[in-house]
């Protein structure tokens, strides 16, 4: 369904993942509240029992759950906890915000093209593991590229690795620092992500293989 119809699909019930402040996940909510975006919070996953992201869902009543490895160590455990959590919640779809554990596969398997992560680079230049934050930004400028950017794709079993949805480029200024360079993709982080949930929201998202493609919004034209 496109924009522009009376009738439209049912919100999107997303659960996002995070481990840190949570960045994406304000913009995301902020997008829902200025119906930008058709979709709803059902709530948070975090590793982190001090993560921002917490602090910030708390102030918006959306449901908290912390899932790690000390609280559930048997990692089965672990995985069956967050399953459980995400069918108790109807789930539909799951966002990736600063996420600092691999998905486990069953999961990704069971939300199939349905999980989406973001990266502060051009896939597949300068993903994997160990590729997030400063360090990201910190390895663009010491290889010396021109440009850099921000990857939306979709969550497989292997890190930054899955099929790529949208992408932005940013220029790499001379003299950036890792610091100014990921303030000015982290704005483009902000516009991107919720693009391309939407796109999901509309059904305006076909997968073949490795391959994205996106239907046109024929309501624009």
């Amino acid at each position: 369904m496109v924009r522009g119809q009376q009738q439209k699909n049912p919100p999107l019930r997303l659960a996002v993942f995070a481990s840190g402040t949570g960045s994406n996940f304000r913009a995301i909510v902020d997008s829902i509240e200025d119906g930008k975006l058709n979709a709803v919070v059902v709530g948070l996953i975090s590793n982190n029992p001090d993560a921002g992201a917490i602090v910030f869902a708390e102030s918006k009543q959306i449901p908290c759950e912390i899932v790690n490895k000390k609280r559930y160590p048997d990692e089965s455990e672990h995985d069956a906890k967050i399953l459980n959590i995400l069918e108790q919640w109807k789930t539909n779809f799951i966002i990736l915000a600063g996420y600092m554990k691999m998905i486990n596969p069953l999961i990704v398997e069971k939300y199939k093209n349905r999980i989406l992560n973001i990266h502060p680079a051009l896939l597949p230049s300068f993903g994997g593991k160990g590729m997030y934050g400063l360090h990201v930004h910190e390895a663009v400028i010491e290889y010396g590229v021109k440009f850099s950017g921000v990857t939306v794709h979709i969550v497989n079993n292997e890190y930054d690795a899955g099929p790529v949805v949208l992408q932005r480029v940013v220029p790499v200024l001379d003299d950036d620092t890792p610091q100014s360079l990921q303030q000015r993709i982290l704005k483009e982080e902000h516009i991107i992500y919720t693009e391309a949930i939407q796109l999901f929201a509309e059904n305006r998202i076909t997968v073949s293989g490795r391959r994205v493609f996106v239907q046109r919004d024929h309501a624009k034209n």
